[in-house]
């Protein structure tokens, strides 16, 4: 397998996912299969990693805010802005890219290789529309797992930041509601919505689209990461100077 991201084949590939749709009570099936294994299954990691690095900010912040003149409030205030804006939606994102896009590369991938697909098509079956359009319609309920992450770092920068000894709750509680503009939360899901379609078309591709046996399986799923990661740094910073600037 070639390991470049060929962007012509990608692009050339998106129209077919929406085109001669699977009869609906097949696709229902699928798509709740994929609910289950994109969504339901990442809410453990995403929950762990979610709450313990809203500590590490918690603190991180805490012990920079040397100055006894500045506000313990600051700590609340910073931790929401950094897990709402960039790490909830931006950093869990390049997480699943290596949990969910593994795992899409992969089982298209053995598919391809084990001639399944092949088999579909003989039966006259739209293997676009069959295997893909599933995983993004699944993965349209990604904003949800950025809501649980979002409300897991800051109840984790609350948890090291009062029993930490660095503020009290009401300090902490005030941080939290200081200056709150709403509209960032929007910006985050704007984000997420987007990062949600490149999850589940990017490994997708590199799943479909493989070439060669078992052992490129593996090759491609590491492809799909890290061209899934490079795409979800630049929807970010696009999407940055868009919607901030």
């Amino acid at each position: 397998m070639n390991p470049l991201f060929h962007i012509g084949n990608y692009f050339q590939m998106l129209p077919k996912v929406f085109g001669k749709f699977t009869k609906w009570d097949v696709l229902k099936r699928l798509i709740f299969h994929e609910i289950d294994s994109l969504i339901i299954s990442s809410l453990g990691i995403v929950s762990f990693i979610s709450f313990f690095v809203g500590g590490v900010v918690a603190i991180q912040t805490a012990l920079n805010l040397e100055n006894p003149l500045l506000p313990a409030n600051l700590i609340g205030f910073a931790t929401r802005q950094s897990v709402i804006l960039e790490f909830a939606p931006t950093f869990i994102s390049v997480i699943m890219a290596g949990k969910v896009g593994s795992y899409i590369t992969s089982s298209i991938g053995t598919m391809r290789v084990t001639e399944q697909i092949d088999a579909l098509e003989v039966m006259g079956i739209n293997t676009y529309n069959y295997l893909i359009f599933p995983k993004i319609v699944a993965l349209m309920f990604y904003p949800f797992v950025i809501t649980f992450s979002m409300f897991l770092g800051v109840l984790g920068g609350y948890v090291a930041c009062v029993y930490g000894g660095f503020s009290t709750s009401a300090e902490y509680i005030e941080g939290i509601q200081m200056d709150f503009n709403p509209f960032h939360v929007s910006y985050a899901f704007i984000k997420t919505f987007l990062f949600a379609f490149v999850l589940a078309t990017i490994p997708s591709y590199h799943g479909y689209y493989l070439k060669g046996g078992a052992l490129q399986v593996g090759k491609s799923s590491t492809a799909s990461f890290v061209w899934t990661s490079v795409v979800i740094i630049i929807v970010n910073y696009l999407v940055t100077q868009l919607l901030l600037t």
